[in-house]
């Protein structure tokens, strides 16, 4: 799965300038297909060739920000293992694991269930050699088999359960604008001053596309039907997705840059900030549930980390910690849980296959 990458000429130098040849002898981009170079191109992509994860990149995630997200998240991955029977084997699959913080946080959890540990093996999906390099620092000394593939379609058969934390939003978004009574195709291509710009590009016919004010932009992903078809073909099956997004289709142009832990021009610096776009909750769980998924939620971050027990796990930590650690598990468990914060514009969603119960905490009445 993924953003899909160009592979470089030489000749062709920086990946600005590689994209401003290509439309001129090509003609515009898609957004989708701009986005996926900026993020995932071999030679200049902002994954394929840089770290952009933690203080000195572009943005922190969840599981760098609190060593409890992850611990969380391990856990979930225990009691789903439990309802699914305590199968023998159990495949652990993370997309886009970033620096290997959120595994390892987990792999900490599961040391307190010997049983899980002895029959999990975890494989990351990850097509970054940069990436990966991260995460096998970081997972050296894990006490699990680990495996590294680039594509879904490379993971082993049999139960699997498997996480995503923000790894839609990077998945390239494909943008429509509304021009009078017809859907056009939002592209990105050169003004006369020879700078990215965006415009209006060819129609598209799709009975399917709901009608809207003019200028109104509609955004979809394409490569969440691949991603979701490849695991309604497995059983037993239990996926958790956190992201950013919202629980409402609509319209608007959501796509931005991060440069720095600065938001930035997306057609600014081709390769050199992170692009990102919200999710469609309400679109995903559709495409879901047509496929033949079970779905729970969306649920706010801050309401599932606390139903999992995050309070729980931050008091313990707080009862062996110095005054400065003290002040610093307050603030990173409240960015990831205050509603003005991460709290409610993250948001999980679950997803089984047939057979299985609500994954925790979609119990009803929890």
């Amino acid at each position: 799965m993924g953003a899909r990458r160009h592979a470089r000429d030489p000749a062709d130098g920086s990946l600005r300038q590689r994209l401003k040849e290509r439309i001129r002898r090509h003609g515009p981009l898609s957004v989708a297909d701009y986005m996926g170079a900026c993020l995932s191109d071999a030679s200049g992509g902002a994954y394929a060739c840089r770290q952009p994860i933690g203080a000195a990149g572009d943005f922190i995630t969840a599981p760098e920000i609190s060593q409890i997200f992850g611990e969380l998240l391990g856990l979930w991955c225990v009691a789903v293992w439990q309802s699914m029977g305590e199968p023998a084997a159990i495949a652990l699959a993370e997309l886009g694991p970033g620096r290997g913080t959120l595994m390892a946080d987990a792999l900490r959890a599961w040391r307190r269930v010997p049983k899980f540990l002895e029959r999990v093996s975890v494989v990351l999906v990850e097509t970054s050699p940069v990436m990966a390099e991260a995460q096998r620092n970081t997972l050296q000394d894990a006490p699990v088999p680990l495996n590294w593939c680039a594509d879904l379609g490379q993971l082993p058969s049999g139960p699997l359960i498997l996480l995503a934390n923000e790894f839609i939003d990077a998945l390239p978004v494909r943008q429509l604008v509304r021009r009078g009574d017809v859907w056009c195709e939002r592209v990105v291509t050169l003004d006369a001053d020879g700078a990215f710009a965006f415009a209006k590009g060819e129609a598209v016919s799709d009975a399917d596309l709901p009608p809207a004010p003019d200028g109104a932009i509609l955004e979809t992903r394409p490569a969440v039907t691949e991603l979701l078809s490849v695991l309604a073909a497995r059983a037993p099956l239990a996926a958790l997705f956190i992201d950013y997004g919202h629980d409402e289709t609509g319209f608007g142009d959501t796509l931005q840059a991060v440069a720095a832990h600065r938001f930035a021009d997306p057609l600014g610096a081709p390769g050199e900030a992170d692009l990102s776009a919200h999710v469609d909750f309400v679109a995903l769980r559709r495409q879901a549930e047509a496929l033949g998924l079970h779905c729970y939620g969306p649920m706010l971050q801050g309401a599932f980390l606390l139903k999992l027990g995050l309070s729980a796990r931050r008091d313990r930590l707080l009862q062996h910690a110095t005054p400065e650690q003290r002040a610093a598990i307050m603030s990173s468990t409240t960015r990831l849980v205050d509603p003005r914060q991460m709290g409610a514009l993250f948001k999980a969603l679950a997803f089984t296959s047939h057979g299985l119960p609500p994954p925790p905490p979609f119990h009803p009445g929890i």
